[in-house]
């Protein structure tokens, strides 16, 4: 088992032809992440930015499965993390198969998530939330998932407009913590370049 470096990680990106929206969302997501890893090591917290910065380019592969693939038929987090063990990285499958908006609909689940999850998974996670095809505010990216999943009142789009409230809550206050811990104020969230280089090592060595 082992910790893909960034080169590898693009590697198994690219294993799966991603399309464009996808391969910039991932790496969105991993170069935000790979700057708030940064930043925190350098206040003298321990974690892994390796780990941090491959397991945010792969968080969404599972999306980019074949149709038929039977993966695709786990919870969305849950798939990628299984692809990613069953290619020897599970060390990766923790804040992979924690980072999605959906698991902070269960407000318990939460709670105890943001007390024991590693700064690598809490990282992943809000990253996730700051970035969609680009970096940008929480609000922004809360409005995204709006316009794609509208707040019903039986709650059948996703989540109702009281579930909604308390996920974008909970965004928050995981928002608080992690640039807390990175000494930065959000607004001040900036992204580390670092994919498109991994992306054509990794494709000159295909």
């Amino acid at each position: 088992m082992t910790v893909p470096g960034r080169v590898e990680a693009a590697h198994l990106l690219r294993s799966l032809d991603p399309p464009a929206w996808h391969v910039r969302h991932s790496c969105a997501v991993a170069e935000v992440a790979g700057w708030l890893a940064a930043r925190t090591v350098a206040r003298g917290v321990e974690l892994d930015r390796r780990l941090t910065e491959s397991a945010a380019l792969l968080h969404d592969v599972d999306k980019a499965l074949a149709p038929g693939d039977p993966l695709r038929g786990l919870p969305h987090g849950e798939g990628s993390a299984a692809w990613l063990v069953a290619r020897g990285h599970s060390e990766l499958a923790g804040p992979v198969a924690t980072h999605p908006v959906t698991r902070l609909r269960d407000g318990d689940w939460f709670e105890r998530w943001l007390v024991d999850a590693r700064p690598e998974d809490r990282i992943v996670a809000y990253a996730d939330k700051r970035a969609g095809q680009r970096l940008g505010p929480l609000d922004a990216r809360f409005a995204q998932w709006r316009r794609r999943h509208p707040p019903t009142d039986d709650g059948r789009g996703g989540w109702n407009e009281a579930q909604l409230e308390a996920i974008r809550d909970r965004a928050g206050r995981l928002e608080a913590i992690v640039c807390a811990a990175a000494g930065v104020a959000p607004r001040d969230v900036r992204r580390l370049h670092w994919t498109a280089s991994a992306l054509r090592t990794a494709k000159r060595a295909e």
